[in-house]
């Protein structure tokens, strides 16, 4: 790759806040964005060209070698650290704990590995944080526990009064394993959010990777057919990508409270014309989205954005369930006050 080409392949690698790696099927650095370069204590570029080992603690060469042969000859998507834990070294020694998906791919039949790396070192440090919160939780529990004991032989007090401290403790219990139940929940829903962040962002970045390398093999001028076919794919995946980001921002700002909603009339055609324009680029080999009959004539008094983003997650889901070669049958019907949506697909 070279000149324009190059630059774009960059732009696209740096653009990634998580730190991404490629190597060969000899387990040599090909590339590797700033955000890696960064997390491992490197300066940018210095990376390229050394071999994977440099970045993994001596004590795991051995084995990381039987794992990496084990995955290729697999040859599928891969969460490298899930069921155990996994160590990167950095420049200065220091090891740390990172979280790796891979993706395997090849261009002009030479196999290469792309690999997602984050760094979790702040998740460790919480759960260990949660470990010891439980620890001193059933201290104070057993703590009070005693302390009850004693004072009620010391004191003899009655039976009412006996029940209710008991009911007291009971309590005291109960809202301390609520609250550690809520940090394990949260902890779980953060590492299932990066995980699914990870998978979704995977496939569309190794389809702008792979785009963006084959446009440096087209120079000559009978190949601008080629070459306007990958930057397609290219401005596709990153229209899919930014549809992803604005998913994630609206759900949360749902699901929090944070949407202020804006109600007036408008022709549902028009939200109808932009869902299907914008899901068009999203079509699979031989995918049609049927238009709905008679929208024209409907008209809606609500939140435009609110109903757009709904009814773009529904045919973006018939889409991506749906092979290719059908027909995503998009149903609208309005009656009594009552508008209704059917999306059919083919999964």
């Amino acid at each position: 790759m070279f000149g324009q080409d190059q630059e774009i392949f960059n732009v696209l690698l740096g653009a990634i806040s998580e730190g991404v790696l490629i190597v060969d099927m000899h387990q040599n650095i090909m590339e590797a964005n700033s955000a890696l370069a960064s997390v491992f204590g490197y300066q940018n570029k210095e990376l390229v060209g050394q071999p994977l080992d440099l970045l993994i603690p001596h004590r795991y060469h051995s084995s990381h070698k039987g794992h990496f042969n084990s995955f290729m000859g697999e040859g599928d998507r891969k969460q490298m650290s899930e069921g155990r834990c996994v160590y990167g070294v950095r420049k200065d020694g220091t090891n740390f704990p990172v979280e790796i998906g891979l993706n395997p791919f090849k261009i002009y039949g030479k196999t290469y590995v792309m690999a997602i790396v984050v760094d979790i070192s702040e998740r460790k440090q919480q759960e260990i944080q949660i470990v010891e919160l439980n620890a001193r939780l059933e201290e104070k529990v057993a703590s009070r526990t005693k302390a009850l004991n004693e004072a009620l032989n010391a004191l003899k007090i009655t039976n009412k009064e006996l029940a209710d401290e008991n009911t007291k403790r009971i309590e005291a219990e109960e809202e301390t394993r609520k609250a550690l139940l809520k940090e394990i929940e949260l902890n779980d829903l953060k590492t299932k959010f990066l995980s699914l962040v990870s998978h979704e962002f995977k496939t569309p970045l190794s389809g702008i990777l792979t785009s963006a390398m084959l446009l440096g093999k087209y120079k000559l001028t009978e190949q601008q057919e080629k070459r306007d076919k990958h930057l397609k794919i290219i401005t596709d995946k990153v229209h899919y990508l930014n549809n992803i980001l604005n998913d994630f921002l609206s759900v949360e700002k749902l699901e929090t409270g944070k949407v202020n909603y804006n109600f007036y009339e408008f022709k549902l055609s028009k939200i109808v014309n932009e869902v299907v324009y914008n899901c068009n680029m999203l079509l699979k080999e031989g995918q049609q989205i049927k238009y709905p009959e008679n929208v024209d004539e409907i008209s809606l008094f609500q939140d435009e954005k609110i109903l757009e983003l709904a009814l773009s997650n529904l045919v973006q889901n018939a889409i991506k369930y749906s092979p290719e070669n059908t027909i995503i049958d998009l149903k609208v019907k309005q009656k009594a006050g009552v508008t209704s949506f059917t999306i059919k697909d083919q999964a």
